[in-house]
């Protein structure tokens, strides 16, 4: 038996119209370092994505699921785009600007983009590899910039505000399938070659709507959220789309990512909420420290990325700003769970809820796979792989135009679950806690030592700014930790004062013999720490290593 109602397909489409109609007087703020920032209203957006789109194929040609191509930060012209391209049938492939120059090109010719939309300050970056780049037909330039690097490089060239400028207000959307491609991203190829992940309509829509439910992020049309993880992270970790379906202001930073102007941005603006990767707030809070500001509008903001220290969270709450904590990944939308602690508890009784990555909403489902393949127990204590499917998570990854979607077996098990390679235990009510990366965890006479406890423990000393743990090499146990640290300004390494503090709160078998300081921790391209460099470092000899 079918059911009576309407299938009406879940499209970006569909968000684009509301967004610019329902919630026309909602704005997108982009600071341009200037006194005044640049402000246009949803509906201001909404006929500039309709121009674009109307530019796109009338006068660049896009008339089928070309790739459009975006090098740009958080702005309002990027929000421009992640809403015309896939409205009209395109796919949009954001880059990641912080990857290396062959990783680019590498993805740019794999997804076989034809078109690519930059900022007029990315230009520098994008000059010397356009002539690795043979489907690029069109560069659109989006803000100041040096035209002049493009001089010979480029194909053609256009203006972004000349291509809107005239074009009408009015666009015959086509009737897509919802599962039909929308957006793409790829991974940021830590490990190989990045892995493209291609989300549907469907998908983009369903996540959406997740994260404006209240055990989400619940912003509504009163907020302002404060967009700073990049927009080529996983789509801003889908606050372009869920923003527009709900009316919720955004601020987005353009290239102005430092410290000192997010935390005028915050004073000036008043953002109820924001969004970022643990370094950003690392940073904020050392130059709010130093230089005090008014960060008391923003109540609440979403930490991901990386594990964020319980320390961190500490000082932030003497701020009366709250971090939530996230877990998510490109292959997820990456919206996969939310720290938000059950109703009725006591700040003491929610903080062992908040240190953990989150519960799992009602569209994720995960499970625990160990050592032997064998399913575990929700009950807090038993460790294993996490696998999760559902609507927004990947099946697969993108094989090429003219190849069938990837499907390794070290990453997708055989019944479909995407397997994350993070190791970690879920509580009877849902609550994930991550002890490692699979590729991180230290393994030491046949025990296992969670790297991220470790760091988290030494990044709790009032001296350590920040701090990785990788495992190393041992005659006698296989392996054994590895701490480097990085000190705040003024501090001494006294690895001996450290490992006593560690003492206090870590079993003495877990306890790192091998120390060295660090100037800072190497990071991905998204800011994740990046502990292979570390591993290399090591085994290279290039750290000063005492031994305790």
């Amino acid at each position: 038996m079918l059911s009576t109602m309407q299938d009406v397909p879940l499209t970006v489409t569909r968000i684009l119209v509301h967004g610019m109609t329902i919630h026309g007087k909602s704005q997108v703020t982009t600071w341009t370092g200037e006194p005044e920032p640049q402000r246009r209203s949803f509906a201001e957006v909404g006929r500039r994505a309709v121009q674009l789109a109307n530019a796109l194929r009338d006068e660049l040609g896009v008339t089928g699921d070309q790739r459009v191509a975006t090098l740009m930060w958080n702005n309002s012209e990027h929000v421009e785009t992640y809403l015309a391209v896939p409205s009209m049938g395109a796919v949009l492939h954001t880059l990641n600007l912080r990857l290396a120059p062959e990783q680019l090109i590498w993805v740019v010719n794999h997804a076989e983009d034809k078109i690519v939309v930059v900022n007029g300050s990315l230009l520098p970056l994008l000059a010397p590899l356009l002539p690795h780049l043979p489907t690029i037909e069109h560069v659109v330039v989006a803000g100041p910039g040096d035209r002049s690097v493009l001089d010979g490089a480029a194909p053609r060239v256009h203006e972004y505000e000349e291509l809107l400028a005239g074009r009408p207000t009015t666009y015959d959307w086509p009737e897509l399938d919802e599962r039909q491609a929308a957006a793409m991203c790829y991974t940021s190829g830590t490990t190989g070659e990045p892995k493209g992940v291609v989300y549907s309509h469907r998908s983009i829509y369903l996540h959406s709507m997740q994260v404006n439910m209240a055990e989400s992020m619940g912003l509504t049309d009163k907020d302002t959220t404060l967009v700073v993880v990049p927009q080529f992270h996983v789509n801003a970790w889908g606050l372009p789309h869920s923003t527009f379906m709900t009316g919720v202001n955004m601020l987005m930073p353009d290239r102005f990512l430092q410290p000192a102007p997010l935390a005028e941005m915050i004073e000036r603006e008043r953002p109820t909420h924001a969004a970022a990767v643990p370094t950003i707030w690392q940073g904020l809070l050392a130059e709010v420290t130093a230089r005090p500001r008014d960060l008391s509008s923003m109540a609440r903001v979403t930490i991901g990325g990386a594990a964020c220290p319980p320390s961190l969270m500490e000082a932030y709450d003497k701020l009366g700003v709250r971090l939530c904590h996230a877990w998510g990944m490109t292959e997820t939308s990456p919206l996969g769970t939310m720290a938000n602690p059950p109703a009725g508890l006591t700040d003491e009784e929610e903080w062992p809820y908040r240190i953990t990555q989150g519960r799992f909403p009602a569209g994720v489902e995960a499970r625990l796979v160990g050592p032997a393949g064998d399913h575990l127990p929700w009950d807090g204590e038993s460790a294993g792989e996490l696998e999760v499917r559902g609507p927004w998570i990947a099946g697969a990854y993108y094989g090429g135009s003219d190849g069938e979607s990837l499907r390794p077996e070290d990453k997708f098990s055989e019944d479909g679950w995407l397997k994350t390679g993070d190791v970690g235990v879920i509580s009877d009510e849902g609550f994930l806690t991550l002890t490692d990366r699979a590729k991180d965890v230290i393994k030491s006479g046949g025990e296992w030592i969670s790297s991220v406890a470790l760091e988290n423990a030494i990044m709790a000393h009032p001296d350590v700014a920040e701090a990785a743990v990788v495992a190393v090499p041992d005659d006698r146990w296989g392996e054994r930790p590895l701490a480097t640290v990085v000190l705040k300004e003024g501090a001494t390494a006294d690895y001996a004062a450290l490992k006593a503090f560690l003492a206090r709160t870590v079993a003495k078998w877990q306890l790192p013999e091998r120390w060295t300081v660090i100037p800072a921790v190497p990071k991905t391209s998204v800011g994740k720490f990046d502990k292979k460099v570390i591993r290399k470092q090591y085994a290279d000899g290039e750290l000063d290593v005492t031994q305790l």
